[in-house]
Formats: structure tokens, sequence, C-alpha cells
């Protein structure tokens, strides 16, 4: 039984083919908040690269079951979810294995469907679903962009080349939404690695906004050590350093999507 039965569950895939720009930072610290504020959180790491399974202190190389599994063999998703106690976050860990889905899933049908119909029977237990997306626009981000029935939330570092690849991020989001998924939308744009100290970061945060207006998140998360410390730790930035610069605004970002998703 859920604790929040009132609420339906919201799907999101965090995606930008663009790598670095904390698209696993932002799954793993906004659902450590958003499990701190009473919700029941699943985190889907759909990234081959697993580090989002190894930022919740997993080892990508000793689990019995993925999203591999699910993907590949059709073992139900239920079956790969692990629960952190600390944290009360549950996680559909990924593996390695998963860089050759997108190659034994090629000649399959219906194969962008694959995730979304994994999640079908397991995302009721849950008021959020955070899917991290591997950094390119393969089968497997098309797999999570097909599943996200309420957005994708896009992280964009705040640096010169922030604006580079949107275009062809945006026209994959409009492929999806027109073929796949009609109610793929934008939730919100989230501006990453801010460093207060250059004149650059905050001209593209400006620059952005003025691109993109509301889609736009008003939280703005700032350059900080200790959020890059955090994965190494096994840890999000709410137990590791829930004092610092980067806690706080994780924390922020989670109320502000909460206050949107409840409008």
């Amino acid at each position: 039984m859920r604790e929040h039965e009132q609420t339906m569950t919201k799907i999101y895939a965090l995606a930008n083919q663009k790598g670095g720009v904390g698209k696993t930072t932002t799954a793993a610290n906004l659902g450590a908040y958003l499990a701190q504020a009473g919700l029941r959180v699943l985190i889907v790491d759909v990234d081959p690269q697993a580090n989002a399974t190894s930022s919740l202190g997993l080892d990508k190389y000793a689990l019995k079951t993925t999203v591999y599994d699910a993907l590949v063999r059709e073992t139900p998703l239920k079956r790969a979810i692990l629960r952190s106690p600390e944290l009360d976050l549950y996680l559909a860990p990924s593996s390695p294995a998963l860089a050759g889905a997108e190659v034994e899933l090629v000649g399959e049908i219906a194969r962008e469907y694959r995730l979304k119909q994994a999640l079908e029977p397991a995302a009721p237990d849950y008021d959020y679903v955070l899917v991290d997306c591997p950094p390119s626009l393969g089968l497997l981000t098309v797999n999570a962009l097909t599943a996200a029935d309420d957005g994708v939330i896009i992280p964009v570092q705040c640096e010169y080349l922030a604006l580079e690849g949107l275009t062809q991020l945006y026209q994959t989001i409009e492929l999806v939404r027109t073929r796949l998924n009609p109610n793929l939308v934008v939730r919100g744009m989230l501006m990453t690695m801010f460093d207060g100290r250059t004149n650059l970061a905050q001209q593209v945060v400006d620059e952005v906004r003025r691109h993109f207006g509301e889609r736009v998140f008003r939280v703005v998360v700032p350059r900080s050590v200790r959020l890059s410390e955090a994965p190494s730790h096994g840890q999000p930035i709410s137990t590791y350093a829930p004092r610092s610069a980067g806690a706080i605004a994780y924390a922020a970002l989670a109320q502000e999507l909460l206050a949107g998703d409840a409008a």
C-alpha cells in the first residue's frame, strides 16, 4: 500500500546527450530529497556506466538482476529493485552489460517500449520515478523518453557551449512525442555547475532563460566540491554534506518540483 495514495506516479527522464552536465548528480540528489519529503521514489539507471548505481553505494559488477535483465530478457523489473534503508530510496540498478542492449534489441518489435512495459507493473508502487539516461540519444534514451509520461528534466551546464546540442535534443523529444509518447513534455531545464565568480556563468543562465523562459527551473545548482565528492562515498549530498551549497540547491529543487506538480 502506498503512503501517498492520492497522488499519481510521476515519471521523469533526466536527459542530455552531453556528458558531465549533472544528470546522475541530479537523479540521485533530487531523488534523495523527494524521499526525505516522505515520498516513495524509484531511481531507474539506464546508463551502462551505472554511475547512479555506484553513487548510491552499490557495486555494479556484483548485482544479480539489473535493468539490463528487464529490457533484454524481460525479467520483471521488480526483481531488480533494491532499497536503501538509510535513504528510504529505491533503485533499479544498471550494469555494464547494458552497453550491448542497443545491439541486442535492434531487431526486436516495439523495442522503444521495453522500459515503458517494464515500468508499468512497478511504477504504481512509487510517487516518483526518475530515469537516469546515458549521454547519448540512442535507444536507451529513447526508451526513457517513451516511458516518461510526465516529462523530461534537462540538466544544462553553465558553460559557453551550454546551448550546443539542445536543438538536437529537442528534435529527438519532438520525434518521440510524435511517434511514441504523446505525453512527453519538457518539465524543466536545470542550470548546473554555476560558478558565481565568473560573469560567463550568469550570462549563460540569462541566455538560457531568454530562450526557454518558464521552462527553466528557478533553482540554479552551484559548482561544488562536495557534490562531486559525495558519489565516491556512495551517498547523496543530503547525507554526505547536508549543509553545503549543493545540498541547499537540490533541497530547493525538490520543493520547486513538488510545488509545480501540485499546481
